[in-house]
């Protein structure tokens, strides 16, 4: 009988614990992956320190890359983009799964469907708990969109596309044309960097970066960004700061990855008429935003949200990264130090490091 190793998350203060499971037979529509490298997410540290309630013990991890061990009755016989899936594929799936016909997924929404199902964010019950990144193995359940990676892309990078990449390709999709426009990016977490990248690859005329940390805005310049601006030590607004260093040249696509109600508020101050302003990071509960209806109706702009993603950003997700993987460092953004058996101390490390990402080899084990 084939078994997994998992580590459960109990709750905030809590070491987790670890267990070693059955796999499961398959149901129609399943995939049996065997996971070869997680990343922590910035929303699996919030957990962990108890700025986000999930439900609870479930096995954390979403950003994960692994290989196909076994395809179930009915499994899709291809991937998103057509390409036929066998045993021994390297993949990349999404955070969720749900009904393609649902009412929210026929709108463009499917990770919000009614029977959405979120991996590394469910509970674990004697029917299913192989569902996370701290595991050795994971399960793919039925409408999950999986897309195969045979591009020599290093594991820490593909385990980035179906979370952090994702979700910025959902962003730009929601905030319109980037060519030739003045893109302000705040936040220079691993999203924000990624953005970055992406609007500079898109052809953006200028990308302006917005943190408080001087060493995040010193990385964001690796990755395309045009000017930077600290936020705690300019000692002007942020529309006058941009203005400065951008004169006649109005923000047209702003894009916020802080989530911190200040800044989104500062965003939205200098963002130029007929500019589209999307809020991504504010994904734990904080005060509500001061905003000028005047303002807003007057210059004509858009405000939108996005949470997770949809399978077409999936796949340009993993476009982006197949065809720019070697030309920005992504490989650096990632703490690759830890293994199954060391995920209290790599949790702790992520904590404390400002590390953008801290990851992990499932399949390892240090009596290995």
């Amino acid at each position: 009988m084939k078994t997994s190793r998992i580590a459960i998350f109990h709750a905030k203060d809590l070491p987790f614990t670890y267990e070693t499971v059955a796999v499961p037979a398959l149901r129609p529509g399943e995939l049996l992956v065997r996971n070869e490298y997680t990343t922590l997410c910035r929303s699996d540290l919030n957990t962990y320190a108890g700025k986000r309630i999930e439900k609870t013990p479930t096995i954390l991890g979403h950003e994960i890359v692994g290989t196909i061990e076994e395809l179930g009755p009915d499994a899709p016989a291809v991937d998103s983009r057509g390409v036929p899936l066998r045993p021994g594929d390297r993949v990349t799936w999404a955070i969720y799964a749900s009904d393609p016909c649902s009412c929210l997924a026929r709108r463009g929404i499917p990770q919000k469907g009614e029977d959405l199902f979120k991996y590394g964010h469910e509970r674990i019950t004697p029917a299913s708990n192989l569902h996370g990144g701290l595991s050795e193995y994971c399960v793919l359940r039925k409408h999950t969109p999986v897309i195969r990676i045979d591009a020599a892309i290093p594991l820490p990078v593909i385990a980035l596309i179906n979370c952090s990449v994702a979700t910025v390709a959902g962003a730009l999709r929601l905030a319109g044309e980037v060519r030739d426009r003045h893109v302000l990016i705040a936040g220079a977490g691993m999203l924000g960097i990624i953005a970055c990248a992406m609007c500079h690859s898109a052809g953006a005329k200028c990308v302006t970066a917005v943190d408080i940390d001087d060493a995040r805005l010193a990385t964001a310049r690796e990755f395309g960004v045009d000017h930077t601006v600290n936020l705690g030590t300019t000692g002007k607004t942020l529309k006058e700061a941009v203005a400065d260093l951008v004169p006649n040249e109005p923000v047209t696509v702003a894009l916020d990855f802080s989530g911190v109600p200040e800044t989104m508020e500062a965003l939205l101050g200098a963002l130029g008429i007929g500019g589209t302003l999307v809020f991504v990071g504010a994904t734990y509960p904080q005060r509500a935003l001061q905003i000028n209806a005047e303002q807003l109706v007057r210059n004509v702009h858009t405000i939108r949200g996005l949470h997770n993603y949809n399978e077409r950003d999936l796949v340009a997700a993993v476009v982006f990264i197949e065809a720019y993987y070697t030309r920005f460092p992504f490989g650096t953004l990632v703490h690759d130090k830890f293994d199954l058996d060391a995920v209290d101390e790599a949790f702790a490390y992520g904590m404390t490091s400002g590390a953008h990402r801290v990851g992990l080899r499932p399949q390892c084990r240090r009596s290995e």
